[in-house]
């Protein structure tokens, strides 16, 4: 194990930049896990980090010390920082100052849709979009592709809204909707508080790309033209609609219970 005890260190300068910038995390192909929670997980689904750093005070926590030195089994590079230099690396009020710095997972993007996915249309809350990942990594379905105007997948708080979905999930960023659309394979269901098609009338036994869009405007006009069906989850009462996180996981449990 290591220790950084000076905020001159250039590695200690790379973690403040990764936990600060979106910029840097793209640029990097790299992004910092916080907490037990989802480096267990990524220990669990994905194997070593290409970094564990822990405070010095963190390394007296029993749950700490085990995924260390299950990462030290593993010849993952370990280091130590004072608890002083820890609060710039981490987002999380009264954490257990524990990080992974991990390789933002990539992989080639398909060029139609054979299985069922979500497409995320601009929807910019981090929070949503991890509570999304989260709903769709729990209802078994395996890909999001997502537009340049979504919430980059992969900062801090789009990790901590999805408590460690990223790790089941193939994720594509940058994501050309439309071209997906017009390849697909499978029907695509487009969510919209106007639609006639009510969620419940529709056969969701098969594949289906659910397209989900910005919390304000909803799915852009070209893609809601492209989709398939146009379908509205009912509701009672004032409301004029649902948020697009609970619209999201009332989607595809929807389609879970009706495949069984």
């Amino acid at each position: 194990m290591k220790t950084i005890s000076s905020r001159d260190n250039p590695f200690y300068k790379d973690l403040v930049k990764l936990a600060s910038s979106s910029q840097a995390r793209r640029k990097a192909g790299r992004t910092l896990l916080d907490g037990v929670h989802l480096c267990q997980s990524w220990l669990d689904l994905r194997g070593a980090p290409a970094h564990c750093v822990v405070s010095e005070e963190a390394l007296h926590n029993p749950e700490v010390a085990e995924i260390v030195a299950r990462c030290e089994g593993l010849r993952a590079h370990v280091t130590s920082v004072p608890d002083a230099l820890f609060g710039a690396l981490s987002q999380v009020e009264h954490g257990v100052n524990l990080l992974f710095l991990v390789e933002t997972p990539g992989a080639a993007q398909p060029s139609s849709l054979t299985v069922s996915a979500v497409l995320l249309d601009g929807v910019q809350d981090p929070g949503n979009v991890g509570s999304i990942l989260r709903s769709a990594g729990a209802a078994g379905i395996t890909q999001v592709f997502c537009s340049p105007g979504t919430a980059f997948c992969w900062s801090p708080k789009v990790l901590r809204a999805a408590m460690g979905a990223h790790f089941v999930l193939e994720i594509f960023e940058n994501a050309d909707l439309a071209a997906l659309i017009d390849a697909s394979s499978i029907p695509v269901l487009a969510m919209s508080g106007y639609a006639e098609q009510k969620l419940y009338e529709v056969d969701l036994r098969g594949p289906v790309a659910w397209l989900l869009g910005h919390e304000g405007q909803g799915v852009a006009d070209e893609l809601m033209s492209r989709a398939t069906h146009q379908v509205v989850i009912p509701h009672a009462g004032q409301v004029e609609s649902l948020n697009v996180a609970a619209a999201a996981a009332v989607c595809f449990f929807e389609q879970l219970r009706q495949r069984g």
